[in-house]
């Protein structure tokens, strides 16, 4: 066969594989469908776009970093306002190239082992583990029993002569108080991080969460707003920390900075394409997942709005319980993205977290605890170094009374309306009258 009929079969081959892939998810936006018996925490967000985009990719065999990923990259930061947005395979990947920038020797000032990096009680393993990983002791701050993020009004009796970052994390798509953040970080010439894997979209006066602080971190995995299934971002507007990203991202080679023709013609006895200037890893997505991202950031609003629409409404309907419950807050001038949708049980309260989890759990509503809860009381953190900040008591209460049930583009009025049923009736059978 000539090779205009291999092209013609080819080309005939892709359009009935696509017209496959879009017969499979017709009638299914990615999203499944409304009243199902069982509630999950986290449902698919792709449809056919996504998965055709990361076929294409397969057959081209183009399947490592490349313009996928990179036009992704350019949506993510048009979408943020920022200046430079660098994938890497996970969100925890971003954490640690994060750090791994401000504890690189090539930055200026850079933070050195020992230095102290404060960042909330309450959070994920990978907020806390990149600060050891880079050398760097986690100083733990009590947080804010409204939001359950790092409590503002803890930060400076935690600084230090060592003191050099402040990590915040936007805990379940609630933004930090990050005027007092920055504010003080001003004052006592901090770095700020902004660990906003969970709060993509979430917004201070107007502006995203993630193009606020010196660096911001992203996870697409699978549960969150929007999926490329593993993957994170790294977000900065600083050119410097973009360009170290590019490097240590990539083994720490030239290939993808900006300046590599200067760097390589300074260094003309070394082969360019094996030219190393940063210690690094490979943390590296692939196409596949650029692919994902490039139709997932379109959905992210909408994704968004479904969110925010759920919350309002247990929020509104949960608030004749608010003596036995607490529920999150938004706070004025915010936007909350809502990762899930948290209750605390009160500690007065005639029940506990077990007994409402249980529940719920039996009647197909999946939940979780709050992260990781009070990190200092996870036995892990016998083998390592850190420092807490006073006995953290709204941490343990969130830890021992706090959860969450999901909240996510495949819940509408019919599933919402049944968990609010089932907490109706589990406070009914549970205190009766009194209640």
């Amino acid at each position: 066969m000539s090779q205009a009929g291999l092209d013609i079969e080819t080309s005939d081959i892709k359009e009935r594989i696509e017209t496959l892939v879009r017969e499979h998810f017709s009638g299914n936006d990615g999203v499944r469908a409304h009243g199902a018996t069982r509630i999950p925490l986290a449902v698919p967000t792709f449809g056919w776009e996504e998965v055709w985009e990361g076929i294409e990719s397969l057959l081209s065999a183009n399947v490592t970093m490349a313009d996928k990923v990179r036009e992704f990259e350019g949506l993510f930061a048009q979408y943020l306002g920022a200046r430079h947005a660098i994938m890497v395979n996970s969100g925890s990947s971003a954490n640690l190239l994060a750090l791994s920038i401000l504890t690189n020797p090539a930055t200026d000032s850079h933070i050195r082992p020992g230095d102290e990096i404060i960042t909330p009680a309450v959070t994920w393993a990978t907020t806390v583990f990149p600060i050891i990983n880079c050398g760097a002791l986690p100083v733990l701050v009590d947080v804010d029993l409204k939001t359950f993020n790092l409590d503002a009004d803890k930060i400076e009796e935690a600084i230090t002569e060592k003191t050099r970052a402040i990590m915040v994390v936007h805990l379940l798509g609630n933004p930090c108080d990050m005027n007092r953040v920055l504010e003080i970080a001003k004052a006592h010439n901090l770095l700020v991080i902004e660990d906003a894997c969970e709060a993509h979209g979430a917004e201070i006066n107007g502006r995203k969460v993630g193009s606020l602080g010196d660096l911001a971190t992203f996870s697409f995995y699978f549960s969150h707003h929007i999926t490329t299934i593993e993957g994170g971002m790294i977000v900065t507007n600083d050119d410097g920390y973009a360009e170290q990203a590019r490097s240590i991202r990539s083994f720490g080679w030239i290939r993808d900075l900006k300046d590599a023709h200067k760097v390589a013609a300074e260094h003309s006895d070394i082969d360019p394409r094996f030219l190393f200037v940063n210690p690094g890893y490979n943390l590296r997505p692939t196409e596949i997942q650029g692919a994902f991202g490039i139709h997932q950031i379109k959905k992210l609003d909408g994704f968004i709005e479904i969110r925010r629409d759920n919350a309002r409404f247990w929020t509104e309907h949960l608030a004749e319980y608010s003596d036995l419950l607490w529920a999150h807050e938004e706070r004025p001038g915010t936007r909350h993205v809502w990762f899930g949708y948290p209750l605390m049980v009160r500690p007065d309260a005639p029940f506990t977290r077990k007994q409402i989890v249980d529940f719920l759990e039996d009647r197909g509503v999946e939940t979780r605890p709050i992260m990781a809860g009070n990190f200092a009381d996870q036995p892990v953190m016998r083998l390592l170094p850190y420092r807490k900040v006073g006995n953290l008591p709204n941490s343990t209460l969130v830890m021992r009374n706090a959860f969450l049930f999901g909240n996510h583009a495949g819940i509408g009025q019919e599933e919402r309306e049944a968990v609010l049923d089932y907490i109706r009736t589990f406070i009914k059978q549970t205190c009766g009258p009194k209640c």
